[in-house]
């Protein structure tokens, strides 16, 4: 697979999250995936990016980076969103928060096998803390 192949099917994927199409997302996400070293397969990919949906209603993903290494995909992806409530064990409850998510991918054929995600808390924490001033 090329660089080019490999980050077209990631945008593709992007835009599965984006339209929350849940029924498509095996064909971007291996039935054995793993997320930050817990294997919790399509059905426990798919919980949580519904759970991500739901406390966060108006949550888009929006790709700033994109590095393609077959089998690897490098994205740092933006966030500008009003959680409904506590994220990240923080209080945000409708406040306007922007945050960046690093995250690697590897893929086995066209499909993520393995997911490495950090989010930057400390950038909404320096918002809140903004809030409260």
């Amino acid at each position: 697979m090329t660089r080019t192949d490999l980050s077209d099917i990631y945008r593709d994927y992007i835009a599965c999250l984006n339209q929350q199409d849940w029924p498509k997302l095996g064909q971007f996400v291996h039935d054995e995936a793993i997320h930050n070293g817990r294997r919790i397969g399509l059905s426990g990919y798919r919980e949580m990016l519904e759970k991500d949906f739901e406390e966060i209603p108006d949550l888009y993903f929006d790709i700033q980076m994109l590095v393609s290494d077959p089998p690897y995909i490098a994205s740092r992806l933006g966030f500008d969103c009003r959680p409904k409530g506590t994220f990240l064990g923080l209080d945000v409850t409708g406040k306007r928060v922007s945050f960046a998510e690093n995250v690697f991918y590897e893929f086995r054929g066209e499909k993520i096998v393995e997911v490495w995600s950090v989010i930057d808390k400390a950038a909404i924490e320096a918002q809140l803390d903004g809030f409260r001033a």
